[in-house]
């Protein structure tokens, strides 16, 4: 399939399929013309992407991921579970400097409402 027939079959634009390509995500054929060609399999593949990237991996960590990816759902092969696990502990570290921020940030707008008044 084209890329235009790829995208309305995974409701991805096509800007975003050829930026997967650029990341090395996706891999079509090229046709005589330079035209992409993509395998009815790739459905699945912007699928898998999608989902890995919903989970906030970074595209160099999909990368990485997408072989490891079994069947047609998210689940991953145990080689590739400890990545998983370090990017699960990052997002948790990230989320609780995020939330020392926001405890910094309301004290700050409580002090300067009370210094106002």
């Amino acid at each position: 399939m084209r890329i235009g027939e790829l995208a309305r079959a995974t409701g991805v634009s096509v800007r975003l399929l050829r930026y997967y390509e650029e990341q090395e995500l996706l891999s079509p054929q090229r046709a005589p013309g330079g035209h992409r060609r993509y395998p009815a399999e790739a459905v699945t593949e912007v699928a898998r992407i999608r989902t890995l990237l919903a989970a906030g991996l970074p595209t160099r960590v999909i990368r990485e991921l997408i072989p490891c990816v079994l069947g047609d759902g998210p689940e991953v092969d145990v080689c590739v579970q400890d990545r998983l696990r370090e990017q699960l502990a990052d997002l948790d570290a990230r989320i609780a400097r995020m939330q020392q921020a926001r405890t910094s940030l309301g004290a700050l707008l409580d002090a300067s409402v009370r210094a106002a008044a």
